[in-house]
């Protein structure tokens, strides 16, 4: 007697399975063959060989210029190419939480977890202080209306006055409504 191992149901298809799925479109079916090349792939073969010759040349030039310069460049950190930039930056941090509003756009982190905004992908910028408390609140908004606040603990009350003046200077340079 023969036993088939695994299931012998075949594969639900349809738009619960595949959010991809829309009933009706199917790719055309070729007629050749999968493994069948076409004639040009020759020329593009040859093409790529090159180019890939050339690139290598160009990386072998770029290491030895590179080994060269690495004596006489300092170390320069990302944040302060961004300073050295220009224009305002806003940055608040707790133990848990922090926002960088900058050029680039608006990042949050929350322990593990980043999300990062361009400013084109901003709808508004809100900012709340308590009554009570030391947790400010940043709400990013999306055009798409979806919001992701974050809560900041400040060392002290007198912060939030500073952290609204920073983050107005950055929301006025980038941002546009």
């Amino acid at each position: 007697m023969e036993q088939r191992i695994g299931s012998s149901s075949q594969p639900l298809e349809g738009a619960g399975f595949d959010p991809a799925f829309i009933p009706g479109l199917t790719s055309p079916v070729s007629a050749e063959p999968g493994d069948a090349k076409p004639e040009d792939a020759e020329v593009e073969d040859v093409e790529v060989e090159e180019s890939l010759e050339t690139e290598e040349a160009v990386s072998e030039e770029e290491s030895a210029s590179e080994e060269g310069d690495a004596s006489d460049a300092s170390d320069v950190s990302d944040e302060e190419l961004e300073e050295a930039a220009g224009g305002p930056v806003f940055e608040a941090s707790d133990r848990r939480a922090g926002i960088v509003a900058d050029r680039r756009g608006v990042r949050l982190s929350l322990d593990d977890q980043k999300c990062e905004f361009r400013w084109d992908e901003i709808g508004a910028v809100e900012t709340e202080t308590p009554r009570f408390g030391k947790r400010f609140t940043i709400t990013v908004h999306t055009p798409d209306r979806r919001w992701y606040p974050i809560e900041i603990e400040a060392t002290a009350r007198s912060r939030f006055k500073e952290w609204e003046e920073q983050l107005d200077a950055v929301l006025d340079s980038y941002f546009q409504e």
